[in-house]
């Protein structure tokens, strides 16, 4: 025999309670639903279709913001880089200076690089390079504005 209170197979036990009264049913299905439910039908696809733009607009402003700094990046790495070889170079400085700091950058980037190299200074080699920024996809479209990276190296010899 079971023990009184035992779980009969169902994983709950229902417990008796209160009937609600409801009223009585008239009507077809749609205006009953609307009679239960609040007038407030689609209201979520409403306001997701509404904060929708606003959302796609922050990701494309935020990779935006992200090939902005992407493109620092990349000036001052190849600055270095043109920096570090004209230093090295025995001959035709400014040439290897060119060559290297072009030589790492993405095709995106390189097709506009500007790369000015100069030893002419005292015990400085020095390198400055100019980028324009893409717009949204990088070998498309760029702006008119460049970013610009500059580095130094001591000269050797």
């Amino acid at each position: 025999m079971r023990a009184s209170g035992a779980r009969t197979g169902s994983w709950r036990r229902l417990r008796p309670g209160p009937r609600l009264a409801l009223p009585p049913r008239s009507g077809t299905y749609a205006q009953e639903r609307a009679r239960r439910t609040p007038r407030d039908h689609g209201q979520t696809t409403i306001e997701f279709v509404g904060v929708t733009p606003l959302i796609i607009l922050l990701c494309v402003a935020l990779w935006q913001c992200a090939l902005i700094g992407f493109t620092f990046i990349l000036a001052g790495n190849a600055a270095d880089v043109g920096a570090r070889t004209g230093t090295g170079a025995e001959w035709g400085q400014r040439a290897a200076c060119v060559e290297a700091a072009k030589e790492d950058l993405p095709s995106a980037w390189s097709g506009s690089a500007w790369v000015e190299c100069d030893g002419n200074g005292p015990g400085l080699y020095r390198a400055e390079v100019r980028l324009k920024v893409p717009i949204l996809v990088p070998g498309v479209l760029n702006w008119d504005f460049s970013v610009e990276g500059n580095a130094a190296s001591v000269k050797e010899g």
